[in-house]
């Protein structure tokens, strides 16, 4: 079964239809640093199959380049990554070149179109923020370019991710609309709204999964099946080595041995080894209020508000609004949602470790998405933070994953 990914970010999705041996024609995404990550990620896949996965763990010992990595892997494979942004301008080229793709691969027909818009257009933060250009974002129509994939190669099946402001966007006329369209160009739809924690993903995450199928099949929405919620921050944080703000590398030791969730659910998977475990610096100004929030919650299980955190220390004077600017990620139970914000200042997602005193490093926010620790995000610290908040938690693709394939067979 084949698959097309459209605005792929750093492959979460992917990841899980990958995982139940879906094959990719082809990656659109605009950001080049995803993209990378993207062919990197592929070529894990493609060394594993050929059980020459010490070629890649070279690479994640940075004792061979990119370069050397990709060399090892057909071009076609790496040149399913389209480095493109779906605009009205290029949605031709891009569909010419998929077709290439799929026509330069060993299959006929593509089976599914997966992927979710840019979020930012139907999200309640961004709406509130930007309440005059919203009317105008052009990214309230990008449901038509994806669209137009499903009118070229009419897949089977797709499935379009989203937040839940999708359905709530124009006091729902916007979703009302875009399902008008779906179905015009002969898919029927429906959507239900899932919570990754559901799914083993230590995170609360919900978000609205739309599934459509061709009229002509007879297909449903299908049943998923849910998790129960054993298993706490604590139990993804736990075996990592300690570090200080600005601390880190691109390889180190684990701390300790792996337990039942790092083990079951693949975050720790035959690695002796634990990449991109770094953190980013803070002034003593920032460090002084997360020891503050830290205490507030360790004492009084509750958020710090900027109004509680004294005058002379506050570093934003607003106590209007957004007032939980630093809030501890709480060991105890799963993470509240990561978002792309992460890339910013890290303020949201304080270590609950008081003696660590900082925010997530790379590798703890890619396990709280449900990342493996094989997994390397290529690019910046600052790049690689937005690729993990954006992203949808490979867990949750993977369930999804496992039911469309089930639709289809």
């Amino acid at each position: 079964m084949t698959f097309i990914d459209l605005f792929a970010g750093t492959g979460g999705l992917a990841e899980g239809f990958l995982r139940k041996e879906f094959i990719p024609i082809a990656y659109i995404e605009m950001l080049e640093d995803a993209c990378y990550t993207l062919k990197t990620r592929l070529a894990y896949h493609f060394l594993k199959k050929k059980n020459r996965l010490d070629i890649y763990n070279d690479y994640l010992r940075g004792t061979i380049d990119r370069e050397a990595l990709y060399s090892q892997v057909p071009k076609e494979l790496i040149g399913s990554v389209l480095n493109y942004e779906l605009n009205n301008k290029n949605i031709n080229e891009i569909l010419c070149r998929v077709r290439l793709t799929l026509e330069n691969s060993k299959h006929n027909e593509i089976d599914v179109v997966v992927g979710g818009p840019p979020c930012q257009a139907y999200s309640l933060a961004a709406r509130d923020k930007h309440k005059r250009k919203r009317k105008h974002d052009y990214r309230n129509y990008l449901y038509k370019l994806y669209a137009k994939f499903l009118i070229e190669f009419r897949p089977k099946i797709f499935v379009f991710e989203n937040v839940l402001g999708l359905l709530s966007a124009k006091k729902g006329m916007f979703y009302k609309n875009l399902g008008k369209y779906f179905r015009r160009i002969g898919y029927e739809i429906e959507e239900n709204i899932f919570d990754a924690a559901d799914f083993g993903v230590l995170q609360r995450r919900k978000r609205v999964l739309l599934i459509g199928w061709r009229k002509d099949l007879e297909v449903h929405y299908p049943e998923f099946d849910f998790l129960p919620h054993r298993w706490t921050v604590n139990e993804v944080l736990s075996d990592l080595p300690p570090l200080q703000a600005g601390e880190g590398a691109r390889v180190l030791n684990y701390h300790r041995e792996t337990n039942e969730y790092l083990a079951s659910f693949g975050i720790r998977n035959g690695l002796n080894f634990v990449t991109q475990h770094i953190t980013r610096p803070h002034n003593n100004k920032d460090l002084w209020i997360y020891r503050l929030a830290i205490d507030y919650w360790d004492r009084k299980k509750k958020r710090l508000l900027n109004s509680n955190i004294p005058l002379d220390r506050r570093t934003q004077e607003n106590t209007a609004s957004f007032l939980d600017r630093f809030k501890v990620v709480a060991r105890n139970r799963v993470s509240h949602t990561l978002l792309a914000h992460i890339a910013k200042d890290g303020h949201h997602y304080i270590h609950p470790d008081r003696s660590q005193l900082r925010s997530l490093s790379i590798r703890e926010a890619a396990r709280i998405q449900s990342f493996p620790d094989d997994y390397f995000f290529e690019g910046s610290r600052t790049s690689v933070f937005r690729q993990i908040g954006n992203a949808v938690p490979p867990l949750m693709a993977e369930e999804i994953a496992e039911k469309i394939k089930g639709l289809i067979e």
